[in-house]
């Protein structure tokens, strides 16, 4: 790696409101993958092993994202963002703990868990959003994909080390005491949202005179296919290929008859590819391009479907690692594509829409997998899933590639068939001008 292409980073690291952010963020992320984790294994001991219980609980923490994901949007571009992230982290924190104090105390049952999952999809819904866009207001423009793929890195740090300190804490001390941890976790996140220096902030502009229109975000992203290709394929991708969180759990318990450790082991082994892409990513110091998006989605694809033959737990495992480094340059490489497209007054309504297509459609794919998971084993929903991510992946690319080379040679025609008229036209004579 050259000393060039590591500066981004470092430049990126010296901006202390985003050092602040990304360390709170990374503290949190640890606590709810955490919480994640363990709440699959207590849904599989209340439901005696139920992939279609999994599925409906992470269906309902997903669902707010759906319901109410582009209203996030809109009040994301319509109020500070950092007040909104105070309220929404302080939300999840408060249920975190109500989930733990329910857990250690015996009372919990299947349908508190529903509910809870659903109460934090509604916070985590308002609040993702806010939480990216306000990464365009925490470094300059020229950083933002180098920023993107940091805070991705943290993430995935967090997807290591959280289920396989899950899984662990779990066998030892059950699963209360990880929820109480996790509620535990968001005092970080406040505490470095708190302390940002807001004199420091790159102008956000002020919101436009009028009414904030989702109409508008739709608009620019339909006419927009820097924004439009990104999009499109994460709605794919998000929906069926990237379920791990319940296939992992299916696929370790059903499949391979192991147990809470061995489970922490699987999630950590894809979480540390994960870990591995989006170091590599925000290493490279280069702009995300489509092209770089279209390949990996299709490398994600096979690799996921390929998942679906390994023979034995180790080979799963170590599959997972290539795995987690494509999924997750794929899913920065759009959320950069798609941060630095759409315009600055209507970033978060764009990201919105991103997050709704990226998480909203997991409460059609959670249950599909759980269903399917239920009817012909873990591994076909693996399957499913590649090969819809990579087929789509070449489908999109084709229709909007295609679209964006039509309209270029529509208007290199235009150009060509104006410049002789222009040219000829006398020079004083000004009864064509508009």
């Amino acid at each position: 790696m050259s000393e060039g292409s590591r500066m981004p980073v470092k430049a990126v690291l010296t901006v202390r409101n985003f050092r602040r952010y990304l360390l709170g963020q990374l503290a949190s992320n640890i606590g709810t993958w955490m919480q994640r984790a363990a709440q699959d294994l207590l849904v599989l001991h209340l439901t005696g092993n139920s992939g279609s219980a999994v599925g409906i609980v992470t269906a309902l923490q997903f669902l707010p994202q759906t319901l109410f994901g582009l209203t996030g949007g809109i009040l994301a571009d319509r109020y500070p963002k950092r007040r909104i992230l105070l309220l929404t982290q302080t939300a999840m924190g408060v249920q975190s703990l109500l989930l733990g104090l329910l857990t250690v105390t015996g009372a919990v049952n299947l349908w508190a868990v529903y509910a809870l999952a659903f109460a934090l999809g509604t916070a985590t819904a308002v609040d993702s959003p806010a939480r990216n866009a306000y990464i365009s207001e925490l470094v300059a423009r020229d950083r933002v994909a180098t920023a993107v793929s940091l805070n991705s890195a943290q993430f995935n740090v967090a997807r290591t080390l959280g289920p396989a300190l899950a899984g662990l804490t779990v066998a030892a001390f059950g699963t209360g005491p990880v929820f109480l941890v996790n509620a535990t976790s968001y005092l970080a996140v406040l505490y470095g949202l708190i302390t940002i220096h807001t004199d420091g902030l790159p102008d956000p502009g002020r919101p436009r005179p009028g009414r904030t229109r989702l109409s508008d975000a739709f608009r620019h992203i339909a006419t927009t296919p820097e924004l439009l290709l990104p999009i499109s394929l994460i709605a794919f991708v998000g929906t069926f290929g990237l379920n791990f969180q319940v296939t992992i759990s299916l696929v370790a318990i059903t499949a391979f008859h192991t147990g809470a450790a061995a489970f922490g082991y699987l999630s950590a082994a894809y979480a540390l590819g994960s870990l591995i892409g989006a170091i590599h990513g925000a290493s490279r110091g280069k702009p995300p391009t489509a092209r770089r998006l279209i390949t990996t989605t299709v490398v994600f694809g096979t690799l996921e479907a390929a998942q679906s033959l390994m023979p034995g737990y180790g080979t799963f495992m170590g599959l997972l690692i290539p795995t987690g480094f494509a999924a997750v340059i794929v899913t920065t490489t759009a959320n950069a594509l798609t941060q630095l497209h759409a315009d600055q007054h209507l970033r978060g309504r764009v990201m919105s829409v991103y997050f709704l297509v990226l998480l909203g459609g997991t409460p059609v794919g959670a249950p599909l997998v759980g269903l399917l998971s239920d009817a012909f084993g873990a591994r076909s929903t693996l399957l499913l899933g590649g090969v819809i991510s990579a087929s789509s992946a070449l489908a999109l690319s084709a229709l909007i590639t295609g679209r964006v080379e039509r309209r270029t040679r529509i208007t290199a025609a235009a150009s060509v068939t104006s410049t002789p008229l222009a040219s000829a036209q006398p020079t004083g004579d000004r009864s064509t001008d508009p």
